[in-house]
């Protein structure tokens, strides 16, 4: 496993190691001894996974505020997205700042975001399933999105035609949300 910088402190892209011969692959996804070797030591306690149907399908931005924060190891395993994650810890050097990056099934890079940061994906195909890991359980209190084209974020979805839930049509911009990460 590799871990690549991203430039915004404790996001990283995690590259796996692939082995492959005439009957397919063989990738190690999560292996919690070789994580503590790169330096991130997480508790993982619930392993997600959604299918999308359709191509432009948005889910996001998301994520849960203090005390229920949530880090989340994201992959793609059948397609492709367009992951984002934007940092709203306020006393980040990267406050407010964008990461975007295409996971997919046959780069089978992740995405580790940390608490503090929204996290959305657009699919790029039909068909895509996308699974993550996180370390606290779904808790509706704390439960928030982020309008997904939000202007003071500026993210470049790569489309402009998307499938959205009633919960992020109607999600409010960052500076009317409840959102601090201090």
């Amino acid at each position: 496993m590799k871990k690549v910088e991203t430039g915004i402190k404790d996001l990283y892209v995690l590259e796996p190691r692939v082995f492959g011969d005439e009957r397919g692959w063989f990738q190690e996804a999560y292996n919690k001894d070789t994580f503590k070797i790169l330096g991130i030591d997480i508790d993982f306690i619930q392993d997600n996974h959604s299918l999308s149907a359709q191509k432009g399908t948005l889910r996001g931005l998301h994520l849960q505020i203090n005390p229920k924060a949530q880090t989340k190891l994201v992959r793609c395993t059948k397609g492709s997205i367009l992951d984002v994650a934007v940092d709203l810890r306020k006393s980040s050097p990267t406050y407010l700042k964008v990461f975007s990056i295409e996971l997919s099934a046959s780069n089978k890079k992740q995405l580790l975001v940390p608490k503090g940061f929204a996290h959305g994906f657009v699919t790029l195909e039909d068909d895509v399933e996308v699974q993550y890991k996180v370390d606290a359980y779904y808790s509706k209190e704390h439960d928030r999105s982020i309008k997904f084209n939000d202007p003071l974020f500026n993210i470049d979805w790569k489309t402009d035609n998307f499938v959205l839930s009633k919960k992020d049509e109607l999600a409010p911009l960052y500076k009317d949300s409840d959102v601090s990460f201090e």
